[in-house]
């Protein structure tokens, strides 16, 4: 992400607010309240904060505890468990290098995830799920056994479940149907094609589209958002991450929703209103909010 990049400019306001379902505030430059307050003035009334370690998640919580319009979810994101396990030694994920911990050090991480996930401004159990695209082989039994635990969290904490799914969707699918999902299972970033949709809307689970459905090269995302039942249907920014066209390559935040409901309008051939209407009260339902 090219912090030197200039922010795109403020979209024209939503007619009717939506809740961005997938944020990470402690990424985007600027202080919390000027991010809500730029959201809020385009029609972004609401966020989910994501945590995606120990850090993060206690961040999270606190952050939703002081500001109405933030709910927070919290966990050890795929590529985390991995990595408390066997180490960092490159040390390219936001804590730096780390050494190995092994099992143990993952059961206190998933402890503490669970005395965050029974606060009432926790919402959610999430991000996690499986990464096959940055874990390589040694590390898929920690983000399985993570993955799990957190599927258990969510259904005990009655939160909803937020999954991060990467170049794993056969995986995330067995593994939901053999520890039974939660009542509430979002589909973050949905990564999936029309194929999967159908899957996913039998089973009742949220889709998210984030900006990237915006993508050239996207076609697959676009056909799946087509024949989504709008009734499951949220949107997100994943900010600062995958900042819709025209503005790809440059910082993300919640204020730049607005493009991305109305691309997600034109692929379901609907009033950007009537999507938004379904949006905030689906974010809403799969939230608890």
């Amino acid at each position: 992400m090219p912090s030197n990049a200039e922010a795109p400019p403020p979209p024209t306001p939503l007619r009717v607010p939506v809740a961005d379902s997938h944020t990470h505030l402690d990424m985007q430059s600027g202080t919390v309240e000027e991010g809500l307050a730029k959201a809020a003035s385009v029609g972004v009334t609401t966020v989910v904060q994501v945590g995606c370690d120990v850090k993060g998640s206690r961040w999270a919580a606190e952050t939703a505890a002081a500001h109405d319009a933030v709910h927070a979810t919290v966990a050890l994101h795929p590529n985390e468990a991995p990595r408390i396990v066997h180490g960092d030694p490159d040390g390219w994920s936001r804590q730096g290098a780390r050494t190995a911990g092994g099992s143990g050090a993952l059961d206190e991480a998933l402890a503490e995830i669970d005395r965050l996930a029974a606060l009432p401004q926790v919402r959610g159990v999430g991000e996690t799920g499986l990464d096959h695209f940055r874990t390589g082989p040694d590390g898929k039994d920690a983000q399985e056994r993570s993955f799990r635990a957190h599927i258990e969290m969510a259904k005990r904490h009655g939160k909803a479940l937020v999954i991060h799914d990467r170049d794993a969707h056969a995986d995330v699918l067995r593994i939901l149907k053999e520890e039974g999902a939660p009542e509430r299972t979002v589909f973050h970033c949905y990564s999936g094609d029309a194929a999967m949709a159908e899957i996913c809307a039998r089973a009742g689970y949220y889709m998210s589209f984030a900006g990237n459905m915006t993508f050239k090269n996207a076609q697959p995302l676009r056909d799946a958002l087509a024949v989504a039942p709008l009734e499951l249907v949220l949107v997100e920014t994943d900010a600062p991450f995958l900042t819709p066209a025209p503005y790809r390559g440059r910082p993300n935040a919640p204020y730049l929703i607005p493009v991305t409901v109305r691309a997600m309008a034109a692929v379901r051939g609907v009033d950007e209103d009537v999507l938004a209407t379904a949006i905030s009260a689906n974010t809403a339902r799969a939230f608890d909010y």
